[in-house]
């Protein structure tokens, strides 16, 4: 059993929400870790929305939390305010929105203002699903008993692996770990990656931040999401970051994909 802070979200009961031809069954939750005094990351679960958000601030300190929260804010605001129209273009406009708003929050309390963030939003048809990364934040899909890692990390570490710099487990890339390209409050206002997933009943998605990637390795989660049922699985990954030490905040969204059964979502 994990123990809570005052900072950490409780895992709520899962909410399955009809979205087109699929259920969307999805629980999140956070935990400050065993390292910190506070909890910098951010989440969001829409209960209306077939929309997720997990947000991992730079740093410990008001600039992060400040950037954590403004992101979150301000993705979940704009695609309230346009869904169901909202694709592509509006999510990268929601992105290139909640850049300014970031720099313009760190602007005003003189301090470094910055954040990681993955979201997933699922088509009106059910059909398709819509992922929006900046920085380290991951987003997996387990599908048929294969977990795959659908995102890459905007890191100098991951850049230099990909092209043979160094090796995995090297100095040179535990050290590039943090180094991120790209983030939310960069001054250049990088551009996020967006990538359109199809939904197939059964699949597994998790959205986490690096306090859960960091310290579970590829078969822990594997066997944890092939849990049935989202609350438990993210109890279950929170509890598991702090057995390994805790050493960062630790955020978690799971979502199954259930073919539809004309419900409606829970209250």
């Amino acid at each position: 059993m994990f123990r809570r802070r005052t900072a950490d979200q409780p895992v709520e009961a899962a909410r399955r929400l009809p979205v087109g031809r699929v259920e969307w069954e999805v629980a999140g939750g956070t935990v400050a870790g065993h390292r910190y005094s506070a909890n910098f990351d951010a989440l969001h679960v829409d209960p209306e929305l077939p929309f997720a958000v997990v947000v991992d601030g730079m740093g410990e300190g008001e600039g992060s939390r400040v950037a954590g929260s403004t992101a979150r804010d301000t993705l979940h605001e704009l695609v309230r305010a346009g869904w169901p129209a909202v694709g592509p273009r509006e999510l990268r406009a929601a992105i290139t929105e909640a850049q300014i708003r970031v720099r313009r929050a760190g602007a005003a309390i003189d301090e470094l203002a910055g954040c990681t963030l993955t979201a997933m939003l699922a088509q009106p048809d059910g059909e398709l699903a819509w992922i929006v990364q900046l920085g380290d934040s991951r987003a997996y899909r387990l599908r048929d008993g294969l977990l795959e890692l659908v995102t890459v990390d905007h890191t100098m570490a991951w850049l230099g692996v990909l092209h043979g710099w160094w090796p995995a487990n090297s100095r040179e890339a535990a050290r590039a770990r943090y180094q991120l390209l790209r983030y939310l409050g960069h001054p250049d206002r990088p551009d996020p990656d967006l990538l359109g997933v199809p939904l197939r009943p059964g699949d597994t998605w998790l959205l986490c931040t690096d306090g859960v990637s960091d310290q579970l390795d590829y078969h822990r989660l594997r066997d944890l999401l092939a849990g049935p049922d989202p609350t438990r699985t993210v109890r279950g990954l929170l509890a598991a970051s702090l057995a390994e030490g805790g050493s960062d905040n630790a955020t978690a969204v799971v979502l199954r994909v259930h073919p539809a059964t004309g419900g409606h979502p829970s209250d």
